[in-house]
């Protein structure tokens, strides 16, 4: 199933089961994992905007969806449409990306 034919709360649900799993599988594999990660620390936040938290939650969860336009598990670019959907939204979402969702993600990632 496609995000624009997922009722506003799907994003939202798929994200919270399966975002963090996605990440330590994907970890070494592609570069924005930080960024990812913070822009889920954003999107669980309270005190984000709602329009930013379902842009926050709409991007992980094309990168959560085992089904996309270039599946995962092609070398080189199996994560090149995840990285433009999650690149988009952390551009779109830069202001309210804090340096304490940052710093969650760092220490979550141990970096």
């Amino acid at each position: 199933m496609s995000l624009d034919h997922m009722p506003p709360e799907e994003p939202e649900q798929l994200v919270r089961k399966g975002f963090l799993s996605k990440v330590k599988k994907t970890a070494g594999k592609v570069p924005f994992v930080p960024d990812a990660v913070a822009m889920h620390y954003c999107a669980m936040d309270p005190a984000t905007p709602l329009h930013a938290r379902a842009v926050a939650f709409s991007a992980l969860a094309y990168f959560v969806l085992p089904v996309d336009l270039i599946p995962d598990a092609i070398p080189g670019a199996g994560f090149a449409d995840d990285a433009s959907a999650v690149w988009a939204a952390i551009r779109s979402l830069a202001p309210y990306i804090t340096d304490e969702h940052r710093r969650k993600a760092a220490d979550w990632l141990g970096i």
